[in-house]
């Protein structure tokens, strides 16, 4: 009975935990890339992740995924998941577009996802998801609308290059969660992480040895980013993220996504003493309703039920 509890409380820990864990991502970004370049910066923290996760895939004697076919969905959802979302962020900020907005744009991937959604794998959402996934956005332009001035959001000094490559990202994720969830269902957790990770490395490798110089400035705090970047987003949020597409549908886990950008906003007003307006108060209070709508009116809950 215990042990039951202590499951069902890490099941429902499991979302809040990785919404905080994935809201660090813009801010190591901010920290790391006056150091180095993004895909070079990218390749080197998966081949630090897959030093790790190897070894620990053979202690563990972890299976490897069965068969070539899988092998191949398994890279592909790597390349999307990893390579396309988070080439496209760092490049965008590093290109000159400000974390917030690049957070705001790539917190349109639950509308997205909820849209594809349908015609991809079948998953309907009820008129209380929908409701939710409006909230959502509405919640994110709050919270960053608070913060930014509309005409310096458009006038940053960014040109087409970062916007195109943040709209990569949001594409790249929101696709990923779709492919794996339809094509990779059975990928073994820590093996197949292994070979997304594989599948991303090799794409940002390739980006690092095309289009940039590949130096890079080892400063502490160079140092200490991608310490955090590679133990806590790389293997532990990843794993978490994995873990949420295999048992939840994959509209309700996108919908996890609406709650980064107003934890990334208080994480940058605790380091970086970014002020929150009540206006960004408020929609953080409107995203989370949202997000509660979507999970709690779901398929499989006594809401959608008892409709």
């Amino acid at each position: 009975m215990t042990s039951e509890r202590h499951r069902q409380s890490w099941l429902a820990a499991m979302p809040i935990l990785f919404v905080a864990l994935w809201s660090t991502g813009f801010i190591g970004a901010k920290f790391g890339l006056p150091h180095a370049e993004p895909f070079t910066f990218l390749f080197v923290r998966f081949v630090l992740t897959l030093a790790l996760l190897v070894p620990l895939v053979v202690l563990l004697r972890a299976g490897w995924p069965q068969g070539p076919r899988l092998w191949g969905h398994i890279a592909i959802s790597g390349l999307l998941v990893h390579g396309a979302y988070l080439g496209g962020v760092f490049y965008g900020i590093y290109q000159g577009m400000p974390a917030g907005l690049a957070a705001l744009l790539v917190g349109l991937q639950p509308l997205l996802t909820a849209g594809l959604a349908g015609p991809l794998l079948g998953e309907r959402l009820g008129r209380l998801q929908w409701l939710g996934l409006v909230m959502g956005l509405v919640g994110i332009a709050l919270v960053l609308g608070g913060k930014l001035d509309p005409g310096e959001m458009l006038f940053q000094g960014f040109g087409l290059g970062a916007l195109a490559s943040v709209t990569v990202a949001l594409v790249g994720i929101s696709l990923g969660t779709l492919y794996q969830k339809r094509f990779c269902t059975g990928m073994p957790l820590l093996s197949g992480t292994v070979v997304q990770y594989l599948g991303a490395g090799t794409l940002l490798g390739l980006g690092a040895l095309l289009f940039e110089t590949r130096e890079i400035d080892w400063a502490p705090t160079f140092l200490l980013t991608l310490a955090w970047l590679v133990l806590v987003l790389s293997i532990s949020a990843i794993l978490l993220l994995m873990a949420l597409i295999k048992r939840g549908e994959a509209s309700r886990v996108a919908s996890l996504f609406y709650l980064v950008p107003p934890v990334t906003a208080l994480e940058a007003w605790w380091l970086f003493d970014e002020r929150l307006p009540p206006l960004s108060l408020a929609g953080m209070a409107i995203a989370i309703a949202g997000v509660v709508l979507v999970v709690r009116s779901g398929p499989g809950s006594p809401q959608s039920r008892s409709r």
